[in-house]
């Protein structure tokens, strides 16, 4: 057998393993879990008869055949029900009858005198129409929730009391039975409410704990007939303490204390026949789940045999492990070279992450959602998909560079003269600057007047510098330098286009008889055998770029510094290499060399785009070219001044990225242009998803923005409006926490890997990286939503001048550069503090949602840290040399 066939032969035995051992761990996490078994008929059904959309203030006219439907189905449960109101369902009792349904009937009572004469009058009348009503609850929980004062209750006991031979309560939780001893003799028996799961009760100990508060009523009140008007446990909702809502823990519940009720003979409403939407603006989110059945009607879980926490758990598990099967598939016969470990390890994740999205998306409809909420949910499905695909990108940089074996396109240098001694390539080499400090350009004219190489010229194009004290100095270096050393110098004091422009100004002067174009920045240092040991693999006709990497010099001694190098340094220690094996990489306008036949056919230097070096090579591989990457250090330049010109760089990249997308995204997305078709043609499968899963991660942040200014305007609208807005499900939550975690484990593994960095480097790095994302959310927006960019020059080398030495004494001046990133960060703590002093701290979301805040605010801390590090070591460092200068 072929490596090939075996290799087909591996990858799909081991995606068939992972997609049923995925089964297999679903049916067991959803096994069925025992539970006494009710053989018996439940006592008693707290009912309320709203649907899905209904509530007591907004309801339409209930129908009648709606009414009955509901009173067959709980016959077969139960022969009682209890109600809330006597007047809002006047045909109730008849009906209740017809199905042999005794009726203990509600009085709703509150701070509205007219409704409660007009209940007292329909509950007397009802009272003496109808003998299968058996009692009469006047008021429910109207102590608790301070409807209505003690004495008017007492009041309104006595006043139906007197017009009724039935027997007369109130209903009210145990606590306020011991607090009010006096609504107990105006009552012929006590209906009390044990709803542990308010008092943070697992639903383990919920049965014990509610018969330890019934035992507690009892013993203050000998001989008084007591009724449980209301036990039971929500199958959804907030975690408060110990007590965690579930399908399961309801079924548990109900199941476990219908069996002791029966063995003690206990007098009992359960609560209640079917779920009440509604109570999520008075009661919370639990509110709308205490029914035995949901708002559609269906029973949510059987009373015998074993309890399943998800009915449909086997359509996840089939549908997560089919989407899972369909891609590994495909994903293994795109991608044939994987060492065994890796392929396993990568088939192993991407299903758990493919059921952990199944899992996140789908069980949101288990709840009953309001307007805001499904907002919400749109909004998670989209991030959803999109962590889903960063996460799986990840992972596949990860498989493909962790484990050494994996990469096939590995280039060492060739110099020309072991392929071809009688020919080597004519360089024109183009340094083009800007407002450049002159000493830093004329330090790399030297490196490159020292080029092991003869066949090269140099042209330095200085566009739009005012300053003739930074381009003079430029110009009589080269003026100065002996005749025939090939540097040309030319000053352009107004020229459109950016650097793309100047490049396209020497591309017009270059020599006739350059077979290459070669690009350094004006900061960079290059070492003598760079064209040496580059020019070789243009002996292959099919190359059209050789790409060395970006390297720094100069940042040992700054810790600021030392973090940006080693940040730059992982892209082109694992992204390059990851993008090199599918020829994808990215061609960065430094330490690059082009053919020029490719660069004159395929329309030259683009100066509508920031990122004009980026944009040139996926130009070249639409048109075939093939690009080799050099992983080779040839080169250093300097690292920016400071965080403020660091993120200045980074979000022009962003905003770069944004404009190649924008006009390039049907080649990206492989669709042909009716006008041109040419575009879609030359990119590979693999081409096209590295550059579109390369500005993935760009998008994540600029969701994160998104994301921070919805969880302050949410968190204020909880705090301010709480009948209205709930804190998020923690599910909600869930796509974030993905992020990070990945970002926080997987990253710094495979740095320590592939980068000769140390622990506390790689911390330092991935801080630093941390702190561009705002910056980079400010990018992607830009460049998607603008058509014009400013090209902002990155600030390198020069010395501090006086007034820089003045401005960074200022605080202020020290994070202005990070101000709006300083709001964001004072906004996200403010909102945790917040949450926090409205005594929310100990259910389990509201310490969630301030976990998630805290952690929503780490690249904004990051930011900030990192502007006040940068100045503070520039500022230090301008001190020692104005000292020294003295």
């Amino acid at each position: 057998m072929s490596p090939a066939k075996r290799y087909a032969a591996f990858t799909t035995a081991c995606v068939v393993a992972v997609a049923l051992a995925n089964y297999l761990f679903w049916a067991i996490a959803y096994s069925g879990v025992a539970a006494p078994e009710v053989n018996t008929q439940i006592k008693g059904l707290a009912y309320s008869p709203f649907g899905r959309d209904e509530a007591p203030w907004v309801r339409t006219n209930y129908a009648t055949h709606a009414l009955e439907a509901d009173l067959v189905q709980l016959s077969a449960l139960t022969s009682r029900i209890r109600t809330y109101s006597s007047s809002q369902f006047p045909e109730l009792p008849a009906l209740a009858a017809k199905h042999k349904l005794q009726i203990a009937l509600g009085l709703a009572l509150g701070k509205d005198t007219g409704n409660n004469a007009r209940e007292i009058r329909h509950a007397i009348d009802a009272a003496r129409q109808h003998a299968n009503i058996t009692s009469l609850i006047v008021g429910n929980e109207t102590q608790l929730k301070s409807t209505l004062s003690s004495a008017a209750l007492v009041a309104a006991l006595k006043q139906v009391r007197a017009q009724t031979t039935l027997p007369v309560t109130t209903a009210e939780p145990w606590h306020v039975w011991l607090k009010h001893p006096e609504l107990v003799d105006a009552t012929d028996f006590i209906t009390v409410h044990l709803l542990t799961y308010w008092e943070g009760y697992a639903h383990e100990d919920a049965v014990d704990a509610s018969l330890r508060r019934l035992a507690q009523v009892r013993a203050r009140f000998p001989g008084k007939k007591i009724v449980i008007g209301e036990v039971g446990y929500p199958s959804r909702g907030e975690v408060i303490d110990q007590a965690r809502p579930s399908p399961l823990a309801q079924a548990s519940f109900v199941r476990q204390f219908v069996v002791r009720a029966e063995k003690l003979q206990l007098d009992y409403f359960l609560i209640e026949a079917y779920d009440q939407p509604w109570k999520v603006f008075t009661e919370g989110r639990a509110g709308a789940y205490w029914g035995l059945f949901d708002a559609a009607r269906q029973m949510k879980y059987p009373l015998t045999g074993s309890v399943r926490p998800d009915a449909d758990w086997r359509v996840k598990a089939v549908g997560s492990s089919l989407v899972a099967i369909s891609f590994l598939l495909l994903f293994f016969r795109r991608v044939a070279s994987l060492r065994p470990i890796a392929a396993a390890v990568f088939a192993i994740t991407v299903q758990g992450v493919i059921a952990l999205a199944t899992v996140a998306v789908t069980m949101p409809l288990w709840h009953y959602m309001r307007g805001t909420e499904w907002l919400v949910l749109v909004l998670l499905v989209l991030t959803c998909s999109i962590m889903v695909a960063i996460l799986i990108a990840h992972l596949f940089e990860f498989v493909e560079l962790f484990w050494p074996g994996s990469l096939n396109r590995n280039f060492e240098p060739i110099e020309p003269r072991s392929i071809n001694s009688a020919h080597q390539p004519f360089v024109s080499i183009h340094l083009a600057c800007c407002n450049e400090d002159p000493n830093m350009v004329i330090a790399a004219l030297k490196s490159l007047q020292a080029l092991n190489y003869p066949a090269f010229e140099v042209l330095v194009v200085d566009n739009n510098t005012r300053d003739d004290a930074l381009w003079q100095p430029v110009q009589a270096f080269v003026a100065a330098l002996a005749p025939g050393a090939r540097f040309r110098f030319f000053h352009l004091p107004e020229w459109p286009g950016f650097k793309a422009g100047a490049l396209n100004f020497a591309l017009a002067q270059t020599s006739p008889q350059a077979e290459l174009i070669g690009v350094v920045d004006a900061d960079y240092i290059v070492s003598a055998d760079w064209l040496a040991a580059s020019v070789g693999h243009f002996s292959d006709s099919r190359v059209g770029i050789v790409q060395a990497p970006q390297a720094h010099r100069d940042w040992q001694s700054n810790s600021f510094k030392r973090a940006m190098n080693w940040e730059y340094d992982g892209f082109f220690r694992i992204g390059m290499h990851h993008r090199n094996e599918r020829n994808a990489i990215i061609q960065h306008g430094t330490m690059t060399l082009m053919r020029v036949q490719a660069l004159r056919a395929h329309g030259e230097w683009a100066e509508w785009c920031l990122c004009e070096d980026a944009e040139l090579g996926l130009r070249l591989m639409q048109n075939q070219w093939r690009a080799v990457y050099l992983d080779r250090v040839m080169g250093e330049g300097l690292t920016p001044n400071n965080f403020a010109a660091y993120k200045k760089q980074r979000q022009r990249w962003a905003q770069g990225g944004m404009q190649i997308l924008k006009r390039h995204w049907r080649a990206l997305v492989g669709v042909k242009s009716s006008v041109d078709p040419s575009p879609a043609v030359g990119l590979s499968a693999g081409q096209r998803y590295h550059f579109l899963a390369g500005w993935l991660p760009w998008f994540g942040d600029f969701l994160h923005l998104i994301f921070v200014l919805m969880a302050v305007a949410w968190t204020w609208a909880v705090l301010a409006l709480p009948h209205r807005f709930s804190l998020p499900f923690s599910l909600f939550m869930m796509p974030l926490s993905m992020f990070c975690i990945t970002k926080l484990l997987i990253g710094p593994i495979l740095y320590r890997r592939r980068v000769p960095c140390s622990v506390g480097e790689v911390v330092g790095a991935g801080i630093a990286g941390m702190a561009l994302s705002h910056a980079i959310a400010r990018g992607v927006m830009a460049g998607l939503l603008h058509a014009d960019a400013i090209f902002h020059i990155t600030a390198k080398g020069g010395a501090a001048t006086a007034t820089s030495k003045r401005i960074w004494r200022s605080t202020a001046a020290r994070l202005a550069p990070v101000r709006e990133e300083a709001l964001l960060l004072i906004a996200l703590v403010t909102a945790t503090v917040a949450v926090y002093v409205d005594n929310n701290s100990s259910r389990f979301e509201a310490t969630l949602w301030m976990s998630m805040l805290m952690l929503q605010a780490l690249p904004y801390a990051a930011a900030v840290g990192c502007a006040w590090a940068s100045t503070q070591e520039h500022s230090s460092q301008a001190q020692t040399g104005n000292r020294s200068n003295t």
